[in-house]
């Protein structure tokens, strides 16, 4: 981030393809980081608010500043259906920037969620609400909004690369971000996947060990595993 990002509004992004997106949000964060090349995963501290809390969207990207959620409700404006709100912030911060009200404005604004590399509060509202939201943390504490950010330019979100656009895909197991230049390739990649991974599933459920399965024996008597009786 240069100095020249604070306080700029991106209106116009280039979006994945929402067949693309329709398409990736068949398949977990696990398939889809493995047939991406093991790449693109948020780090592991950031965590569902809610069990059972999922999303796939396009990213609105966002860039706080430390206590202050001013740039949340200039987010809002450029929220489209489909999309998911991204949100870092320019030092490590836990505060609650996010809470209901802000999502029943991001919900009237067709958002698919929230990912925040810091804190949110009202999570029992929230969940009654059906909005997913990933956080750092979950927080009390509010905010104010004195200090201006960005919307819409490039983060590093969770210590991943998000660029306004790209494709975000979150559940139970974390977080992988999709550059919306390849959604395509990695969702057929994901679909084939995915096929193997079912074929490989009703193998292990008739009895098939993975040593045969995957030909472990012989390297692993080269690597000088020896059973004893």
């Amino acid at each position: 981030m240069t100095l020249n990002q604070l306080g700029v509004v991106k209106r116009s992004i280039v979006r994945a393809d929402p067949a693309a997106v329709e398409k990736l949000s068949k398949f977990g964060v696990a398939t889809i980081h493995e047939a991406m090349g093991r790449v693109g995963l948020m780090k592991p501290y950031m965590r569902p608010i809610y069990s059972g809390a999922r999303i796939c969207g396009t990213a609105v990207t966002i860039l706080l500043q430390p206590g202050d959620n001013w740039m949340m409700h200039v987010a809002a404006e450029q929220l489209q259906p489909g999309d998911v709100a991204v949100a870092a912030c320019t030092t490590d911060n836990f505060d609650g920037f996010f809470g209901d009200l802000l999502a029943t404005s991001f919900q009237a604004r067709g958002a698919r969620g929230l990912i925040i590399d810091a804190g949110v509060r009202d999570v029992e509202e929230l969940e009654k609400m059906g909005f997913p939201v990933f956080s750092r943390a979950i927080h009390a504490k509010g905010t104010i909004k004195a200090t201006l950010g960005s919307v819409n330019i490039p983060v590093i979100c969770a210590g991943t690369l998000v660029n306004p656009g790209d494709v975000v895909i979150a559940d139970a197991d974390g977080i992988v971000v999709v550059p919306a230049a390849v959604a395509w390739e990695v969702a057929d990649a994901a679909e084939k996947r995915e096929s193997f991974e079912g074929e490989k599933r009703a193998k292990f459920a008739a009895g098939v060990l993975g040593l045969d399965l995957y030909s472990m024996r012989e390297p692993l008597e080269k690597a000088g595993l020896k059973y004893i009786d």
